[in-house]
């Protein structure tokens, strides 16, 4: 158990439950473990509620080979997934090398207190549950998960390619009822964690997402825009160096069809509402403007007070053909373009996704498989203790 304080010193004889240990609190460590593959506002929202129940959030990882050996290949390398959950705002520290099964010795190792994880089960290839032991334990915690998005469910996206996920109008948020039956992407998918499920955007998730926090007078006001579809450590590492430009940073997320209109194909991948989200969990953003407008206007400088407007090295589509949407910025000379280091883009993602396709397909059939059998197994348990 940890015997960490704050604002004092323990004598080791605290528990996990927040109580005083010679008149001061003691730290609560909590440990959420996991793939992060593909990681997702599903997952920051997950480390959030951790967040909630502890002082600090320690995240484990597993490895590359334990990921294959347990679930098939994963998307994104070890650095890669390493990366993007230090990326995260609730984040304090990371541990790579993670067990699949969680262990009371990794918790005493990480002086964490207890374990928390959403309400869906994650099992081993052999179909054990991951969190057995900590749950006999009664060191193990459960938070709500975020519905309506999945690794599996992104995964389908870009297998499918088609154009399920990417509607406008009235049909924006409909559930797709014919195409992949097995990715987890429409009506006929089993699994009750990561089959399709509508995610419903709400003002009170945005404000859990946002820190609430306004620049302070004086403050060095930076700007972004983009698709930031995805979003991945090529992203990360250029809001990293972005941030670094001033003291506030700003990112402006291009609504769907706008979006569509410069990267064609099905893109986004993922739409407004997941992308805000996306980016609002990022520990080096303090704001984002939701649809806003392709080029960067004089009111839209004025009204944020920016100081700096930034771009990355991808290349700069012309509005309608013709207009440079940084113009205005250019003439007030507070543009900037900025080589993040990292050549990971969406397109590169999907790619990945796609030379694996009967891999991912193969490894999601084979998730969905055993969640479909350890509910059930979950429901006819329900049933006999109602009996009993």
């Amino acid at each position: 158990m940890s015997d960490k304080l704050v604002n004092g010193t323990c004598n080791g004889n605290g528990d996990a439950s927040n109580k005083k240990c010679n008149g001061t609190r003691k730290e609560v460590r909590v440990w959420c473990d996991g793939c992060y593959d593909m990681v997702h506002f599903g997952h920051a929202n997950s480390l959030r509620q951790a967040k909630a129940l502890g002082d600090k959030v320690i995240v484990g990882i597993h490895t590359d080979e334990e990921i294959t050996k347990h679930k098939g290949p994963p998307v994104f390398t070890e650095e890669e997934r390493v990366k993007m959950v230090k990326g995260i705002k609730w984040v304090d520290e990371v541990v790579l090398g993670a067990p699949y099964v969680t262990t009371l010795e990794v918790l005493d190792q990480n002086n964490c207190d207890f374990c928390v994880h959403g309400d869906d089960i994650t099992m081993t290839a052999e179909g054990v549950d991951t969190y057995h032991l900590v749950k006999s334990a009664n060191r193990y915690k459960e938070v709500k998960r975020t519905a309506g998005v999945s690794t599996t469910d992104l995964v389908g996206r870009m297998l499918l390619l088609t154009r399920n996920h990417f509607r406008q109008g009235s049909a924006e948020y409909d559930i797709e009822k014919e195409g992949s039956s097995n990715m987890g992407q429409d009506s006929t998918a089993k699994s009750p964690w990561t089959g399709c499920s509508q995610f419903l955007p709400t003002t009170q998730k945005i404000i859990q997402f946002s820190d609430g926090k306004s620049p302070n007078p004086g403050d060095k006001i930076v700007y972004v825009a983009g698709a930031f579809d995805l979003f991945h450590v090529g992203h990360l590492d250029f809001l990293e160096k972005a941030s670094k430009l001033g003291d506030y940073l700003i990112v402006g997320l291009h609504t769907d069809p706008v979006v569509n209109s410069y990267k064609g194909s099905n893109y986004p991948i993922m739409n407004l509402h997941e992308r805000v989200l996306s980016v609002l969990a990022c520990k080096f953003v303090n704001e984002v403007v939701i649809g806003a407008p392709y080029c960067v206007t004089e009111e839209l400088l004025d009204h944020f007070k920016i100081d700096v407007v930034c771009h990355g090295r991808t290349p700069i589509s012309l509005e309608d053909g013709k207009i440079d949407p940084y113009a205005v910025p250019k003439t007030r000379a507070i543009f900037e373009l900025l080589d993040s280091g990292n050549d990971m883009t969406t397109e590169r993602i999907v790619e990945r996704i796609i030379s694996h396709r009967l891999e991912y397909e193969r490894r999601n059939q084979a998730k969905e498989k055993k969640e479909i059998e350890a509910f059930e197994a979950l429901q006819r348990q329900k049933q006999t203790q109602k009996a009993g």
